[in-house]
């Protein structure tokens, strides 16, 4: 048996004006995603449980098979434990993502101008990170470089209780009601503040500007969270052989925490809607070829295109993802001599009118070889889906029934 999950993070949306009230999903062409959904389970999944604040940590949590208001102790550890950062359980890890804030020298007086610094590259944040890292040092602090805006924080033997905003909530708004507060807030916000101070004329920054790129100005945390415990994969499902494909290191390290190998991609896989989607079929199909039961394959592109109200470029996310990785992966199913199973969903959407998170169910399909469903007609959009009347609460609940 071979099990897959298709995750096309903040695929699911809200109409758009533009598309004269369909979303993405409505004015895509995706015949793959609608092949699922006609041959298996269809509707909407919860994967946001009530009273937790929609992110991709807790959702994907939850379409792993864990739910989070038993396993979620927050984002940043996660992240951590792909990153190789060693931590004890009175740790405290956040993430610090390299931000553009504008409008004046005065933290307190300044919008988010961009959550990513302009998609900074890899080695440029890297030179950042490892110059703050410098600045701020000490047996209690440490600064980790990670891949492009994203990094993490360490403070260790610390206690938990700042209160803290994800940068993508507040793209364009002003952050004075945003910036740390509670325990630990004076820390977090002395070293924004300095790093807003100093980044800004530091060499890569200057070159940034010169290119007319959005410089790197500031550091901005948030995702407070201690180490999870998550029950092995493997002995919670069965599964003795399974991996992940992703290019965010939160998504690689919930797999890592559950005992899943991080598959190896043959291409440059940067998250965004420009990721090479061929590679990692590829990838997934090779897994499989070893010897994988199971590949849990994560795509960051829509979630992207939402946060940066990138219109087009999420419909063509969205057709790439059908084309260059769904249409080959299942082809490959389709003909290996074995049964196969599919979930296929987001984890939350990312509505383009918001440009951050909601908690709203989204769509799902779950296609089995041995138990097909016949769903004619049905095309994978969020109004389908709700029109199905099929509803699950807990989407931590799927991942059984894909396996089983």
């Amino acid at each position: 048996m071979k099990s897959i999950v298709f995750l096309c993070d903040g695929m699911a949306d809200y109409p758009v004006s533009a598309f004269d009230g369909r979303t993405p999903l409505d004015v895509s062409r995706h015949p793959n995603m609608d092949k699922i959904a006609e041959g298996g389970l269809f509707g909407l999944a919860r994967t946001v449980p009530h009273g937790q604040k929609p992110g991709s940590d807790n959702a994907n949590l939850s379409v792993f098979g864990y739910d989070p208001l038993v396993y979620y102790t927050g984002r940043s550890p996660l992240e951590a434990v792909n990153m190789g950062i060693d931590l004890a359980q009175e740790d405290v890890a956040y993430r610090c993502n390299l931000v553009t804030l504008r409008g004046s020298d005065n933290i307190e007086e300044c919008t988010m101008g961009d959550y990513s610094a302009g998609e900074i590259s890899t080695e440029e944040a890297r030179e950042l990170i490892q110059a703050m890292d410098k600045l701020f040092r000490t047996d209690k602090v440490e600064l980790y470089p990670g891949v492009s805006y994203r990094h993490c924080l360490v403070l260790r033997a610390a206690d938990t209780g700042a209160q803290l905003t994800p940068p993508h909530d507040i793209s364009g708004k002003p952050v004075r009601d945003c910036l740390p507060k509670g325990v630990n807030g004076s820390l977090l916000l002395d070293m924004m503040k300095r790093s807003f101070a100093l980044l800004k004329d530091h060499p890569v920054n200057q070159k940034r500007v010169a290119q007319g790129k959005n410089p790197a100005n500031c550091l901005w945390f948030w995702g407070e969270g201690r180490k999870p415990a998550l029950t092995p994969f493997a002995e919670k499902f069965g599964v003795q052989k399974g991996g992940v494909i992703s290019a965010v290191d939160l998504i690689r390290g919930i797999g890592r925490c559950a005992g899943l190998e991080v598959l190896p991609v043959d291409g440059v896989i940067t998250g965004t809607f420009e990721t090479d989607f061929d590679a990692k079929a590829k990838a997934a199909i090779r897994a499989f070829e070893e010897g994988h039961q199971f590949v849990y394959l994560h795509m960051e592109g829509p979630d992207e295109c939402g946060h940066h109200r990138q219109v087009q470029e999420k419909v063509t996310c969205i057709e790439d993802i059908d084309k260059k990785v769904i249409g080959p992966v299942m082809e490959y199913l389709e003909n290996c001599g074995e049964d196969y199973s599919v979930l296929l969903m987001p984890d939350h959407p990312t509505p383009l009118c918001l440009m951050t998170h909601v908690s709203d169910p989204v769509p799902f399909a779950l296609l089995s070889s041995k138990y097909p469903v016949d769903n004619t007609g049905a095309v994978f959009t969020e109004y389908a889906a709700r029109a199905t009347g099929v509803m699950v609460p807990r989407a931590c609940d799927l991942m059984e029934k894909l396996l089983g």
